[in-house]
Parts: C-alpha cells; structure tokens; sequence
C-alpha cells in the first residue's frame, strides 16, 4: 500500500518569535537625553572656539571683525613673544607639578595604606584639600602669603626674615610659593587614585617575596611599582592636563605677575579674551593649546604602553 511505504515526516519545530528590538534599545533610548545634552554642552563650544579662531572679532571694535583666515595662527607662531614665553613656563609649571604632587601623593599613600591608630582620621586630613575649590584655595593662600597678618610676618618675629616681604611680589619667590600652594590641592589626588590601587595588591605576592628574602625596597621595585603603572599614567596625564589649563590659582595668587613671571598660556588667553576683548586672537591660542594637549596626551600614552602588560 501506498500509505504504507510513505515515510513518517518528523512534526515541525514550532517557530521561535523574533526577539523585540525595543528591550536592546531600551538603555540607549535612556541615556539618549543626557548624551544629546553633553553632546551639545561640549561640542558647541569646541566648534565655536574654532570657528572664531578664523575671525577677527573684537566686541569694542566691530569695524575690524570679519574673516581672518590662518592670519591669527600666523601672528602667534611669528610675531607674538609672548605666546613662547607662556608657553615655556606653561610646561615648567606642570612639569614641577605633576612631578612633586605624584612624588608625595604616593608617599601619603603608601603610609595611609598601612594599619596604624586613627588610620581614619589620617585619612580623611589628607584627603580633605581636595575638597576645597579652587578659588577658596587661592583664598587660603593669599592670606598666608600675605605681608602684614601671613607666614612672613611669623617668620620676621621669630627673626627670620625681614617684615614687610612679600613673597608673590618677589620674582625670586613667587614661583616657589605658587607651586607650594598649588601642592597643598593638588597632592590628595594622586593620594586617593594611588591608595585605592594599592589595596587591589594581593597580600600574598608581599608574604611569598618576603620568603624569597626580598627586602622592601625590591618589593616596592617589583610588586608595587609596576602594579600601580596604570594607576600613575591615568592620573599624571589627568594631572598634567588639569595643570596646563589652571588659571584660578595663579589669578588669585598673582594675577600672572609679577612682570608676567607666572603668566601661563591658559592665563594668557583669559587676559587676551577678557581683559583686551580680543576674542578672535584669543580663539585661535585655545586652538594652538588644544592641538599641542592632544598631541603630548597621544605621545604620552604611546611611550607609556598604557593598559599593556604590567
């Protein structure tokens, strides 16, 4: 019979329904809102920046504003001194920085990482500057330093020194006293990035070098240092970054005097933009500072080898 030779068909899988695409859409939809504002917060203000950078605009002199060209990048890279005079103490100052502040950051972490009474308490004074802005900082700072109620007078009653000295005044003194407090805010960063890197360390790589006969220092050498590289390029880049656009301080402190000493590049433009109204020229120096940021962050992060192995 025919129906007997017929062969049994095995029944249908039943079909599987197609997974909705709203849930995997769901959390970008989400977050869309907020990522459109930043988007706009960031990126129009970049576009501005650069699209003035090729325009004459001056507010207090509309009869010279129009299309500039490169004629501003030309200016700075020929004829303004001042850009390479704020430039070179531009990176004299974060060299100093961000060398001194990674130094005793790492320090302060390494001794608050150790068990100790009112460990707690230790913790909390070391961290705490970084929890005061940064014009309240230069605040502190300036009364510190200042001549007649500071530091120098103290100094002057124990017998060291004369009254009346000034040290932000003092071409002499005013770096050594800017970077000193810019110290103060800037070292409890490194402490806090550096100390939480520190407790990811496994207690048992220090007890079996310990076995082996390895000192402290080859602990530190073999097993701190390189677990913490990571940690230390992240924050000496943000650091480096932070301190080449630092304008709050040296304003408060010394306005960029005296006899421009301590005019940075980030301070520059603020004068060229705020006080002469030149927002063209200065647009243009926003520029030249950003390409110069990203170029040294690329070149910094490749000659590292961050996130390579450790």
């Amino acid at each position: 019979m025919a129906h007997a030779a017929a062969v049994a068909k095995p029944p249908r899988p039943p079909r599987r329904r197609r997974a909705s695409a709203t849930p995997r859409r769901l959390p970008y939809l989400l977050i869309a809102p907020a990522a459109l504002l930043m988007l706009g917060f960031i990126a129009y203000p970049v576009l501005s920046v650069f699209y003035y950078s090729l325009q004459n605009y001056n507010p207090t002199k509309p009869w010279r504003n129009g299309f500039a060209g490169f004629d501003n990048f030309t200016h700075i890279f020929t004829e303004d001194p001042l850009f390479w005079d704020t430039l070179v103490f531009s990176a004299k100052w974060v060299f100093v920085e961000v060398g001194l502040q990674l130094l005793f950051g790492l320090a302060l972490a390494l001794i608050v990482n150790q068990t100790f009474v009112g460990r707690a308490l230790g913790r909390a004074m070391v961290f705490s500057p970084w929890a005061v802005s940064g014009v309240l900082t230069s605040a502190i700072w300036v009364l510190l330093y200042n001549s007649q109620t500071g530091i120098t007078r103290y100094l002057a009653d124990m017998g060291i020194g004369d009254y009346g000295v000034s040290w932000l005044s003092d071409t002499s003194t005013v770096f050594p006293a800017a970077v000193v407090a810019d110290l103060w805010r800037g070292v409890p960063f490194f402490a806090i990035l550096i100390l939480a890197d520190l407790q990811s360390v496994s207690k048992d790589l220090y007890e079996a070098a310990e076995v082996d006969g390895a000192s402290r220092i080859k602990q530190f050498l073999h097993i701190t240092l390189p677990h913490l590289k990571d940690a230390i390029i992240l924050s000496t880049l943000l650091r480096a970054v932070w301190e080449f656009n630092n304008v709050d301080l040296l304003y408060t402190l010394t306005g960029g005097g005296p006899a421009g000493e301590t005019t940075t590049l980030p301070l520059y433009i603020a004068n060229t933009s705020v006080d002469a109204h030149n927002f063209g020229y200065a647009s243009a120096l926003t520029t030249v500072a950003f390409v110069i940021l990203l170029f040294c962050s690329m070149v910094y992060l490749r000659l590292s080898k961050f996130g390579g192995e450790k």
